[in-house]
């Protein structure tokens, strides 16, 4: 235990510029205010993690997080960092909720077993790199024709799929998918994501029904994550397969989706889950219960993504991943990770743990503070 005791432990603001408004039925994303947690062991192993709240989703901040570590901190300091149940245990007897910051703590922690294991993270959590990862790209919410030439663009760069951002009204939401369609042609794979923003089933199903022309593979969340008891009415109803996203933060969501038969999709993000410890066990459920699942983020840099690559792998029931975000930032403070290449495919580092760290000219520059 001596050698792999938390020695120290630094948190930094990461902040970056976006190319341009990320807009959801949520409201608009104008840049990255991430957060890095950095956790170094007495025999010199270094853990990276990183988060990215959303007010309103995990009801956290870049600012809120950064408190939050704080009480974390000096709680896990001298602690074993391969004791991930009872370091994960320490974070929830501190404080309820804040699932972000908790899942950079524990990717970091993941980090390091994986590091002292000598093993990719993937293969540390069970899994192995045996399928192609392959990323859609999203398609911002506004104006139909703008959506459709950003459609159109990620067509051409090669995306195996496009995912659209909708939750407006039923009119200009099936003029926004009539113009994509007529832009990328019929059968280029589409997905579309409401984030709750039609609300009620009612209102929800009356847009699916009216969508059933267009060939979707799927939607994500689209009623109110509070209504998720008619979640199922939806699904009976929909003619598009239905995914859980907001509904499902952790095993107990996944579980409760379930029992109710739900939807036939599960949208997994380790800011949602709290990291990989609760993230496998809606996986495991997931798997169990026969339904599809996709792993997302939500502005994570390649440092965030990749841990959520390393997830992808670790069960058979992933079949499906978000992970384009990254592809929206103005600058890459990563060094390592998962890289992009050609239509869309996700190539993984091999080496042990997380294989991903930010950049120290980066970190030397953030808002930061060390215990």
């Amino acid at each position: 235990m001596p050698g792999t005791t938390i020695q120290a432990i630094s948190i930094y603001k990461l902040l970056v510029p976006l190319r341009e408004p990320f807009v959801i039925s949520l409201g608009p994303l104008l840049a990255v205010e991430n957060l890095v947690v950095v956790l170094r062991t007495a025999d010199g192993l270094v853990g990276y993690g990183e988060s990215s709240p959303f007010l309103t989703i995990n009801g956290e901040s870049v600012d809120t997080g950064f408190i939050v570590g704080q009480y974390f901190a000096p709680a896990l300091k001298g602690r074993d960092a391969l004791d991930l149940p009872g370091c994960l245990a320490e974070l929830d007897r501190i404080i309820y909720g804040n699932s972000s910051i908790k899942s950079a703590f524990d990717i970091a922690l993941h980090d390091i077993a994986a590091q002292h294991a000598g093993l990719p993270l993937y293969e540390f959590l069970g899994g192995k790199n045996d399928k192609v990862l392959t990323t859609d790209m999203t398609v911002s919410l506004g104006p139909a024709e703008k959506m459709r030439a950003d459609a159109e663009q990620f067509q051409r760069e090669g995306f195996p799929a496009i995912k659209v951002k909708l939750g407006g009204g039923l009119e200009e939401d099936v003029e926004r998918i009539r113009a994509i369609r007529a832009g990328i042609g019929p059968t280029h794979p589409l997905r579309i994501d409401a984030n709750q923003g039609w609300q009620t089933a009612d209102r929800a199903i009356a847009v699916l029904q009216a969508l059933a022309e267009f060939n979707i593979e799927h939607c994500e969340e689209p009623i109110l994550r509070q209504h998720f008891m008619e979640l199922s009415r939806v699904r009976t109803a929909s003619p598009i397969p239905i995914m859980a996203d907001e509904s499902c933060g952790d095993e107990h969501d996944a579980a409760r989706l379930i029992q109710l038969q739900a939807c036939q999709m599960l949208n997994i993000k380790l800011g949602k889950s709290s990291g990989f410890h609760r993230a496998q066990k809606i996986a495991k459920l997931a798997e169990a219960a026969g339904l599809t699942l996709q792993v997302g983020g939500f502005l994570e840099s390649r440092l965030g993504m990749t841990a959520a690559a390393h997830l992808a792998l670790s069960n058979p029931a992933i079949h499906h991943c978000d992970f384009d975000t990254p592809l929206m930032f103005t600058a890459d403070p990563v060094v390592g990770g998962f890289r992009y290449r050609p239509g869309g495919v996700i190539e993984m580092p091999t080496g042990p743990g997380l294989g991903a760290t930010i950049d120290e000219s980066w970190l030397r520059k953030a808002p930061q503070i060390h215990f």
